[in-house]
């Protein structure tokens, strides 16, 4: 990965691989009755990028996905790629405004790569925030997941 604040470099083969390895763990879980409309697939920083290359991609519908100080990995290859499965996937999107590991720029880019897509994420972008997560951030993500989790029940 190239750490340049506007540009990743990525390993498209290993990105896949990765994306491999979750899709088991999920298969697994699917196996011990948890079904795909129960899981969401999270992850901060390099683990929010796969979380997007594995939930976009994933061929049943999945209940969200939380993408944390991150960017959307190779999207002029994966953006072809996304599934039809979770076209209403919703997203959470967060971002720390003075990240200087991931700019925030890059985790703003990626929502309007969603939406371009028919995506609706929701953005955040905490002020104070470095390139960790908030206190208000685990606040806002867990009424988030609370609200995904009993849709339905």
């Amino acid at each position: 990965f190239s750490f340049a604040p506007l540009r990743r470099e990525i390993d498209f083969a290993g990105l896949l691989h990765a994306r491999n390895a979750i899709r088991t763990l999920i298969a697994h879980e699917n196996a011990r009755g948890i079904p795909s409309r129960r899981i969401i697939l999270a992850g901060f920083s390099q683990g929010g990028s796969l979380a997007y290359a594995t939930a976009l991609t994933h061929p049943e519908g999945l209940a969200g996905l939380v993408a944390l100080s991150t960017y959307l990995p190779a999207s002029e290859r994966l953006v072809p790629k996304f599934s039809a499965a979770n076209a209403d996937l919703p997203i959470f999107v967060a971002h720390g405004a003075h990240d200087d590991i991931v700019a925030p720029e890059l985790g703003l880019s990626a929502c309007d790569e969603l939406r371009l897509a028919g995506y609706r994420p929701e953005w955040h972008l905490y002020r104070n925030l470095p390139h960790a997560i908030g206190n208000e951030e685990l606040r806002e993500l867990g009424s988030w997941i609370a609200h995904r989790l009993t849709q339905g029940d």
